[in-house]
């Protein structure tokens, strides 16, 4: 019996319309053998958590180039809650000043990424830190 690789659903929060980078990383991610579900643009928190469990997913990588992500990761966090699935992990990336990552990070964020991390380097990550969730 094979072992399944985890499933990442990768979502644009908010008003934000630049898309480039989170379609490069869900590219890498599903070239490496996970399964990924892209949501598109302009996602609400509820829709993401929604998506996130309809979809059974492991984690949630979320892109935020606004300026938002005070607000819109510890909203996307507390949606997955609010469905039950706290255990979801979120992570995401950039354009996030190095002195917000410790709030991020308190608020339940896994991992930052910030613009130029090597795709590799997000790959990575994801493939250690990222076990499907009915994998015990």
């Amino acid at each position: 019996m094979t072992e399944r690789k985890a499933r990442i659903l990768v979502a644009k929060p908010g008003l934000d319309g630049h898309d480039r980078g989170a379609k490069v990383v869900a590219r890498a991610l599903r070239d490496a053998g996970f399964e990924v579900i892209y949501t598109g643009l302009h996602q609400t928190p509820e829709m993401i958590a929604a998506a996130a469990v309809q979809e059974d997913v492991d984690a949630v990588g979320l892109s935020i180039m606004s300026g938002a992500h005070n607000t819109l990761f510890p909203a996307v966090i507390e949606a997955l809650r609010g469905r039950g699935a706290g255990d979801v992990q979120v992570f995401g990336g950039g354009i996030i000043p190095d002195q917000d990552m410790e709030r991020l990070t308190k608020a339940g964020v896994s991992k930052v990424f910030t613009p130029g991390t090597p795709l590799g380097d997000i790959v990575r990550w994801v493939s250690e830190a990222v076990k499907p969730r009915d994998a015990g």
